[in-house]
């Protein structure tokens, strides 16, 4: 489900997860899956569930498989959903405790359908819903007691952010040789300026990419992300504060993603049990 008004200017998010399936490799899967280590302070996942809310490529989901989680993946984007279906279908086929469907963050009625699960986890989604404060409402309620929220939200910064906005917006309407243009010129804004700096510093020109993409795709996704939604990270924090979460770690960036991970607090009994 998204808003009439973005369902026809939207990015094809899915093509880009396609084409980026075609270079995966087992390095990428397992970078994953220290991703998901680190994130959760967890080295394995055996017998927690698993929602990947806006599953893209679907490598999270199979690095939480991987781990031992019990995973539904969904997303919006046909072409999404069939990347994690491949994925599935290469190192899982058959697995009963790997779910993949289509369904929507706006959905406030698939999502509690879904029931609530241990870990959520929604790398760079919401803010591309078209509604974002909607989805992080329905996707938070998808969390257990004392389960953990992960979410990367788009850093608010005011007027560049505007004027980033409406880059994507004409790119997702633009001829092909012109997205074309537009991804270069976005390679070339972040990554060769961030190549010479680490060179220079004597560090790795190519830092692992947190969702597995590699430069190009990354640049692209960036270039065409559209519908876009930013927030401060107060807000974010005040927002989910009000809704039960207690906030574990923050990883603030300029122009990206601010990194979060929430846990739900538990209600607190009284003396005679009620809440």
């Amino acid at each position: 489900m998204a808003p009439a008004e973005t369902e026809n200017k939207r990015f094809e998010f899915g093509g880009n997860w396609k084409n980026f399936l075609k270079r995966l490799n087992d390095a990428r899967i397992q970078e994953a899956e220290e991703s998901l280590a680190r994130k959760t302070g967890l080295p394995a996942l055996q017998g927690k569930t698993f929602l990947d809310v806006g599953c893209g490529s679907g490598l999270f989901s199979l690095a939480a498989r991987n781990m031992g989680a019990k995973v539904r993946s969904f997303d919006y984007d046909k072409n999404s959903v069939a990347c994690a279906m491949e994925l599935k279908n290469r190192f899982h086929n058959g697995d009963p405790d790997w779910i993949i469907e289509q369904g929507s963050a706006l959905d406030r009625g698939y999502l509690a359908a879904l029931g609530r699960y241990d870990i959520v986890y929604s790398w760079g989604v919401l803010h591309h819903t078209g509604n974002m404060y909607a989805a992080l409402e329905n996707t938070s309620k998808a969390v257990k007691d004392n389960g953990m929220l992960f979410i990367a939200i788009y850093n608010d910064q005011g007027g560049k952010s505007r004027r980033w906005r409406a880059f994507k917006k004409f790119y997702v309407s633009a001829p092909k040789p012109v997205k074309l243009l537009m991804a270069l010129f976005v390679i070339t804004r972040f990554e060769l300026v961030t190549v010479i700096k680490r060179l220079m510093f004597f560090k790795t020109p190519f830092p692992k990419k947190e969702r597995g993409m590699d430069p190009w795709h990354d640049a692209v996704d960036w270039a065409g992300g559209y519908p876009f939604e930013v927030a401060r990270p107060e807000e974010i924090f005040e927002f989910c504060k009000t809704r039960g979460f207690t906030l574990l770690k923050l990883t603030t960036r300029d122009l990206g993603c601010n990194e979060y991970v929430f846990i739900k607090t538990a209600p607190q009994a009284g003396p005679l049990g009620a809440v």
